[in-house]
């Protein structure tokens, strides 16, 4: 700080050849006498080593030198003055600062020490420096403490020793060096007084740490230049960035009082950088457990390698958040595909296993696996190239033998693949701007409750949120947002999904997710799929529809409830077994469906809500609950709601149980359907076998193999007119495959009767 320039105050003396006159031999008082015309004083034009200066003969046992100017003193404000000066010739005197303390009625202030240490001169031609600190306060290294009565002072030297030396005198100096004892006082501290050189070089580590260490609570400065550390660095002190560092891969800078992205962007001038700086540090550090991005964009050209960012760690199990920011990823090559295509050997007794495989060096971890028998969203989870085998997702339903595949590695902004495990990570409100460019989240091998909330996934490439492996075990997916690029292709036509799970206990709530392939593909049991809304129509009319949800294990233990499902459907397969006919297993139950909203527009009549696609023999459903539920189709009807899709086999229908379907709503759907089925029948013509047909209104083509109840409303009578008393006895599963029952009464009768069928066994 430099009071002249920041105050406008006028430190400095005048130059001793600007003339004597305002030169006081006295105490610099007006009125004082002058060196001005003084035989003792001489101005020298040019001294080999001043240039300008003044000659001075001693004269008297303490001879002065006072400029006759107010050098004001301010509170707070502490003065360095300085003269250099040399013995010429005869005795050698002493020098020593000096000065004359006046108070604002232009008196003197006594009591004062106003002279500073004494020098004294040793040889000729000799130049010394003599210097002294004057302020208001009492602080070490201040020579002159005046407190704050003295408002001014006349500064000079005092000349002491032996009369009859002659020495030579420079001008005088006068600084302000406040700063040198106020800096305890200030609210930063500087790298730089710490000894960092900020020449993008040298090793400013030590300099760092110094300086936070110093701090004791105070922000620390990074003034302008480039500051390279070489070792960790951690600020337990606020830090300001005005310049930038670097750093090795393998050091980390940790902010432990300003952990955020802004922070680092600042400090590394590099978004990207900064982020990947900021997630090491993240992993590495008990002070914090999250990330705010500050609601900065990072500019993505090419995936980030989260494990890499991190480099030390490949298994992490403690809570970490990354928060409040966007990801947009600009266009680059980095994003394309890689795509490998290898023959490899399939046995179902190692159902998450292809051995063999050829060009299995170019096989990257999170390859997409595609091959005749290959069930959806199976990626590669492992490779082992000694081996020559990798380790899969799921198993293939129909791949034994050797046959050739495709490994499509897809590239997304955050691929978290690197990590063997990790546990409790959360993403939260950050837009992932994929803008067709890449795909958005991939998720570790291994791993338990990774979060995404609050997020909006916009545009990927490929994909939303990936699986690879076990990584999705509870995973929760709560109020986000997944919008496809391919919105404008007809829905038939659309590749992209926007998430799958390989694993159990998901929960995907409140989310709305627009125009994809498909909405998930779920593997594994125990899922809630709450309140969510997913519409994946197109403009086409009579246009076809694909599953928005697709479960592939039979027995999935899962709700779905209270969602909008809009122009698409529930596909339930067995399509990730080895060995996928029945055997001992559990077959298709466990599967809540109730409380959503269906919709569908511009169909063709064999759409269908709900369908069931075995594809193995001998299977059947156990335990379905479709119930609450509202259906209704715009534009046009469709037959029914449900399907069985025989592809690869049927269901055994003989073999149904504990299948509820109940209080739905049906409109503009031409057969609804009800298990159990309360349905009337009016026999007008007297007969004592009534056959009861049941068939279009149970369920998946089922079979009517329960007769719950048998009601007449008025009286049953027989060809006399007379009434019936008898009750009839029933034989289920009658006619065309089976879904009729018939009513035997003892004689010829007719009548109307209300009866309750079921196409289950209920226990």
């Amino acid at each position: 700080m430099n009071k002249a320039i920041t105050d406008g105050l006028a430190l400095m003396p005048p130059s001793f050849a600007q003339g004597l006159d305002v030169w006081s031999r006295e105490d610099g008082t007006p009125g004082s006498l002058t060196y001005a015309g003084a035989a003792d004083a001489a101005l020298v034009p040019a001294d080999q080593d001043f240039g300008d200066c003044l000659e001075l003969q001693k004269t008297e046992s303490v001879q002065k030198l006072r400029h006759m100017g107010q050098t004001p003193i301010i509170p707070g404000c502490y003065l360095r003055v300085t003269a250099r000066v040399k013995a010429v010739a005869g005795n050698l005197p002493a020098l020593r600062i000096a000065a004359w303390a006046g108070n604002g009625n232009e008196e003197h202030v006594g009591g004062l020490v106003e002279v500073g240490p004494s020098v004294a001169l040793s040889a000729y031609g000799q130049v010394e420096t003599v210097t002294a600190i004057i302020g208001t306060g009492r602080r070490t290294g201040v020579d002159m403490s005046w407190g704050l009565v003295p408002v001014y002072a006349h500064l000079g030297l005092d000349l002491t020793g032996a009369n009859g030396g002659i020495v030579r005198i420079d001008d005088l100096l006068v600084e302000d060096v406040t700063a040198i004892f106020l800096r305890d006082m200030m609210n930063w501290v500087d790298v730089r007084d710490y000894g960092a050189l900020g020449d993008g070089t040298s090793d400013d580590s030590a300099a760092f740490e110094a300086a936070d260490t110093a701090a004791a609570g105070r922000e620390i400065l990074i003034p302008k230049g480039t500051f390279h550390l070489g070792e960790h660095v951690t600020f337990e002190n606020p830090v300001r960035f005005e310049g930038q560092v670097t750093m090795p891969a393998d050091k980390r800078l940790s902010l432990t009082r300003n952990f955020d992205l802004p922070s680092y962007i600042a400090a590394f001038g590099n978004d990207l950088e900064a982020f990947k700086r900021a997630v090491a540090v993240l992993f590495n550090s008990s002070d914090h457990d999250s990330l705010d991005m500050g609601g900065r964009r990072v500019e993505v050209t090419a995936p980030i390698d989260m494990q890499a960012a991190v480099a030390n760690k490949d298994t992490f199990q403690i809570r970490r958040v990354i928060r409040n920011g966007q990801f947009y990823a600009k266009p680059s090559p980095a994003w394309d595909a890689t795509q490998v295509n290898s023959q490899a050997t399939y046995s179902p007794s190692a159902p998450l296993t292809l051995s063999g495989v050829s060009n299995i060096a170019n096989i990257p971890v999170g390859a997409l696996v595609g091959g005749l028998g290959v069930g959806r969203e199976i990626y590669v989870r492992a490779v082992n190239v000694g081996a020559g085998s990798l380790t899969l997702s799921q198993p293939l339903f129909d791949a034994a033998g050797t046959q050739s595949y495709t490994f499509t590695r897809f590239r997304y902004v955050l691929d978290f693949s690197g990590f063997a495990a990790l546990d409790k990570f959360v993403l939260d409100d950050i837009e992932f701007q994929c803008d067709g460019k890449a795909s958005a989240i991939m998720l570790p091998p291994e791993g338990q409750i990774f979060h995404v909330r609050d997020c909006f996934i916009t545009k990927p490439r490929d994909r939303g949120i990936t699986s690879i492996g076990k990584g999705c075990y509870g995973m929760l997916v709560d109020r986000c947002q997944f919008i496809s690029n391919e919105q404008a292709l007809r829905a038939q036509d659309r590749t992209t999904i926007a998430i799958n799970v390989n694993d159990n206990d998901v929960k995907i709530r409140d989310n709305r997710i627009v125009r994809f392939a498909h909405f998930m593909v779920l593997h594994g049991s125990g899922h809630v799929i709450a309140n969510n809304h997913w519409f994946q129509g197109d403009t086409e009319t009579d246009g076809t529809r694909v599953a928005g949800i697709i479960l592939t294990q039979p027995n999935v233990k899962t709700t779905i409830t209270g969602n909008y499902i809009d122009n698409s459907f529930i596909e339930w397969t067995n399509e990730h077994d080895a060995a996928p006919d029945f055997t001992s297993e559990y077959s298709f139950g466990g599967l809540t469906v109730s409380g959503n909203i269906f919709t569908v527009n511009d169909v063709a009549p064999w759409f269908r809500w709900f369908v069931v696609k075995p594809h193995g023999q001998g299977h059947f459903i156990h335990g379905l609950t479709l119930s609450d539920n509202v259906f209704k189709s715009i534009n046009g009807t469709i037959d029914r709601v449900d399907h069985v899709d025989t592809t690869h086999a049927t269901l055994d229908m003989a073999l149904a149980r504990n299948i509820t379907v109940q209080g739905n709503a049906f409109n503009a759907v031409d057969q609804v359907i009800v298990n159990p089925a309360t349905l009337e029948f009016e026999i007008n013509s007297p007969q004592k076998t009534w056959t009861l047909d049941f068939g279009r209104y149970l369920p998946f083509g089922g079979r009517a193999r329960k007769v719950i109840s048998v009601m007449p409303e008025n009286a049953i009578r027989d060809t006399d007119g007379a009434v019936v008393s008898a009750l009839p006895y029933t034989k289920v599963e009658q006619g065309t495959g089976g879904k009729s029952i018939s009513l035997v009464w003892p004689v010829d009768s007719k009548g109307r009767v209300e009866v309750t069928a079921r196409m289950d066994n209920p226990v």
